[in-house]
C-alpha cells in the first residue's frame, strides 16, 4: 500500500475512444466523493494519442504503453502491480480484465472485473475471437467479482462462461444527464429540422446501421435521419444510400464531437444493433426527452425499456418502441407510428424518467460499494 488509505488500481486499455472509455472517465471524476476513504490510480494499457476522454487533475495515471499487445500489457500491469501494490484492482474491457485478473493472482491483489459488452456476441466466431473465448473461460472464474451492464451480460457470463452467478453484480453505465442536458443546447453543426431522426454509433456489423437507414428510408417519413459516427463500413453505408436513392433523407455525418447537440434537436432516435452490452447513446438520448425504436437484441434494450419484443408489431415500452432484430418493416412501421405528436410526446416523457433511473450518482455508488466489499473480503484474510 502507498499510504494508511487502501489503494485501488482502475485498467483500462486507453482512452482512444468509445463508449466504454467515456464510461470509466464519468466514473473516475465522480469517484472523487471517496478520496478520503480511498486513494484511487489509473493504469492505461496503451499510450495512444491523441486521447479523447481527459480524466481529473488529481487523480495518478500510469500508461504501460504495450501497443496493444496482451503479452506486453500483462508483463506491463504486473511489474506496475508490483511497485504500486494496490488493494483492489478494477478493470474495464476485455484486454484490460485479462492482465488485471493474472496481476491480481501473481501479487495477491484483489479483483474485480468489469465486462461491457454481451460477452458471446462480441467474441463470436473462429479465429482470435476463439483464442479470446477461451481465455475468458479459463480467466474471468478467477476473478475475485465481475460487474456486468445488464442482466443480460450477467446471463452470458453464466450460462456460456461458468462464472458464478453469486460473484457476478449489474451495475448499468452511468449516465451524466447535467452534462447532457447542457451540451444539447451548444450550436449544432448543420440545420436539423422538425421531423428528423437520428441513430449514433460505430459503424461495424454488429452495429447493423444499415437496418435504420433501411426501416428509415421505408417509412413514410418526411424528415431525414442523420447518421452519427465512423467506422470501417462508411462506404459501404454511403453506397446504400445511393442505392435506395436516398441522398435528400439519410445524412452520413461521421464523428460528431457534440452529438447531443444533434440528438437534442432531433425527434427521435434509433437503435438498430445486432448486440449492445448497455446502449449508451440510447440512454443518452432518452435523458434529452426523445422517445427510441430499439431492436431487441442481447443484451440491454429490453431490459431499459421494460418490455418483450413481439413478431405481431413494436411492442410499446418505457420510452420507446422495441422490435426485432433485423426487422425492417417492422421498424419502418414504428418510426410512422411515431408521426403521431401526442405518442411521441408521450413517450418522451417516459424516457426521460426512465434515463434518471441510471444517473451517474447511483452508479459510481454501486461501483464504490463493490470495491468496498472487496476492500473488506482483503482485511479478513490478511487477519486471518
Amino acid at each position: 500500500m502507498t499510504s494508511e488509505r487502501p489503494t485501488c488500481l482502475l485498467i483500462i486499455n486507453s482512452l482512444a475512444g468509445g463508449g466504454a472509455e467515456r464510461v470509466f472517465t464519468t466514473l473516475v471524476t465522480d469517484l472523487a466523493r471517496f478520496r478520503g476513504q480511498c486513494d484511487f490510480a489509473v493504469a492505461l494499457l496503451d499510450n495512444e494519442k491523441p486521447e479523447a476522454y481527459l480524466l481529473p487533475d488529481w487523480i495518478r495515471v500510469f500508461r504501460i504503453d504495450s501497443n496493444t499487445n496482451l503479452i506486453a500489457g500483462v508483463k506491463g500491469l504486473c511489474e506496475l502491480v508490483r511497485k504500486l501494490r494496490p488493494d483492489v484492482c478494477v478493470s474495464f474491457l476485455t484486454r484490460a480484465n485479462f492482465a488485471a485478473i493474472v496481476a491480481g493472482r501473481i501479487y495477491g491483489c484483489k479483483t474485480i472485473i468489469s465486462e461491457r459488452v454481451n460477452t458471446s456476441a462480441h467474441l463470436a466466431g473462429s479465429g482470435k475471437n476463439a483464442v479470446s473465448r477461451l481465455i475468458v473461460r479459463m480467466l474471468y472464474p478467477r476473478a475475485d467479482g465481475v460487474i456486468a451492464v445488464s442482466e443480460g451480460v450477467k446471463d452470458t457470463l453464466v450460462k456460456d462462461f461458468a462464472i458464478s452467478p453469486e460473484r457476478v453484480t449489474v451495475i448499468p453505465n452511468p449516465v451524466d444527464i447535467d452534462r447532457i442536458a447542457s451540451l444539447a443546447l451548444q450550436p449544432a453543426p448543420f440545420d436539423i429540422a422538425p421531423g428528423d431522426w437520428a441513430t449514433m454509433g460505430r459503424l461495424v456489423p454488429q452495429k447493423n446501421v444499415a437496418l435504420a437507414i433501411r426501416a428509415f428510408v421505408a417509412s413514410s417519413s418526411e424528415g431525414r435521419l442523420f447518421v452519427m459516427g465512423d467506422g470501417p463500413l462508411r462506404e459501404e453505408l454511403e453506397a446504400l444510400v445511393r442505392d435506395l436513392n436516398a441522398g435528400d433523407r439519410v445524412r452520413i455525418c461521421g464523428f460528431i464531437a457534440n452529438p447531443y447537440a444533434v440528438l437534442g434537436r432531433c425527434d427521435a432516435y434509433i437503435l438498430p444493433s445486432e448486440a449492445e452490452g448497455f446502449p449508451n447513446a440510447m440512454v443518452e438520448a432518452m435523458a434529452l426527452g426523445k422517445p427510441v425504436i430499439a431492436t431487441d437484441c442481447p443484451s440491454g434494450p429490453s431490459e431499459i425499456l421494460e418490455t418483450e419484443a413481439s413478431s405481431g408489431g413494436p411492442a410499446r415500452g418505457r420510452g420507446g418502441m422495441l422490435v426485432e432484430c433485423g426487422a425492417v418493416d417492422m421498424m419502418a412501421h414504428a418510426i410512422t407510428a411515431l408521426h403521431d405528436g401526442e405518442l411521441r410526446s408521450d413517450l418522451g416523457r417516459l424516457a426521460r424518467e426512465r434515463a434518471m433511473e441510471f444517473a451517474v450518482e447511483r452508479t459510481t455508488l454501486g461501483f464504490w460499494q463493490v470495491v468496498t466489499a472487496s476492500l473488506a473480503a482483503a482485511n479478513r484474510s490478511n487477519v486471518q
